[in-house]
């Protein structure tokens, strides 16, 4: 592609994003949510594959389908309320309005489109729909979250942790069990949404780094596949074994970053007195757990015949200093949680 259209198209989802976070007024967070997904269109098809045209259709039509149910619950609203600010959504329309949002985020039961479409896509153009484009949508169920439906929330919090779990179990594509890790994620997230949206909100901020840094390791390793994996040890063992641990961290295996979010997820469902979510949610993560160890064990316990008896370590000859950045932070801030959640 024309890198000054692409420039241009990723400029356009900054602008989106700045408009749908700066705004007080549903038509224009609206307007911000079509100019995101508009402008991700060209990128999914950048490359000319029949896959990746195919994943840039479901996408459209996913995001048109929630886009207009969107726009019909704001509708609503402005005729019963007589106004369209962001912050006094009508009991009628909070429902299909949640419902909508999390059309677009990709949540189960509406998750059906995700997994086909991250499949047909490049690397870079996963992590920008896995991390970039749940900001914005997001950012609108942070701000509705004090009328958000409890009952709603709990329901396809569990659903998506148990489907994410199931759902990846039997993938040998990378790209897909990354979908259902962010189908997972989210649950975890949408649970909680109702009872402390801080806690969500923290739970967002590490999943977008852990995720950021697991797209980052397959695009230097050049990996789409369980096999391709397998083989990376020889290429750089040192950048296989910070994936490994990348992998341990969206486990949620202390003592890596994934860990403080479920732990004080699990405290705060039981605080609350929900003490069945707490134990179906952690049931449900034991599925998650074992797709990530599967990989961990391909990365860390298996090589691939073909292995050579080089001792040279061979690594990047141009060090990615956001990379190492990325990495480190996906590792390493437990110690820091306590200090994060008390700014």
């Amino acid at each position: 592609m024309n890198p000054l259209a692409m420039m241009m198209f990723l400029t356009s989802l900054a602008i989106g994003t700045t408009i749908t976070l700066s705004s007080h007024h549903w038509l224009l967070a609206w307007i911000g949510l079509e100019i995101n997904t508009l402008a991700l269109l060209p990128i999914m098809t950048k490359t000319p594959h029949p896959r990746a045209i195919e994943a840039a259709t479901k996408y459209f039509l996913t995001q048109a389908t929630a886009s207009a149910l969107m726009l019909f619950s704001c509708l609503i609203n402005a005729m019963q309320a007589g106004e369209w600010d962001i912050n006094t959504p009508s009991n009628l329309m909070t429902n299909s309005l949640s419902i909508a949002i999390m059309m677009k985020l990709g949540l189960a039961p509406m998750h059906f489109w995700l997994p086909e479409v991250l499949q047909g896509i490049s690397l870079v153009t996963g992590l920008i729909l896995s991390t970039w484009q749940k900001i914005p949508p997001m950012i609108l169920l942070f701000q509705i979250s004090h009328n958000i439906n409890l009952s709603l929330t709990v329901i396809l919090g569990l659903t998506s942790v148990l489907i994410g779990g199931w759902g990846g179990i039997g993938q040998t594509q990378i790209r897909k069990i990354m979908a259902f890790s962010s189908i997972g994620h989210l649950g975890w997230i949408i649970i909680i949404l109702k009872l402390n949206p801080q806690l969500s909100l923290f739970n967002f901020i590490l999943y977008t780094i852990m995720t950021t840094a697991m797209f980052l390791s397959m695009i230097m390793l050049s990996a789409t596949k369980m096999s391709q994996i397998s083989t990376s040890w020889t290429k750089n063992p040192t950048l296989t074994t910070t994936t490994m641990l990348v992998l341990l961290s969206l486990a949620g295996l202390p003592p890596l970053t994934g860990f403080p979010p479920k732990l004080l997820i699990i405290m705060e469902l039981i605080k609350q007195n929900m003490f069945i979510s707490a134990t179906l949610i952690m049931l449900a993560s034991l599925l998650t757990l074992f797709f990530y160890l599967r990989l961990t064990y391909i990365i860390a316990l298996t090589l691939s015949p073909n292995t050579h008896n080089s001792t040279i370590w061979r690594t990047p000859t141009k060090p990615w200093l956001v990379f190492s950045i990325i990495n480190t932070m996906a590792l390493t801030l437990l110690p820091l949680t306590p200090a994060i959640l008390l700014t």
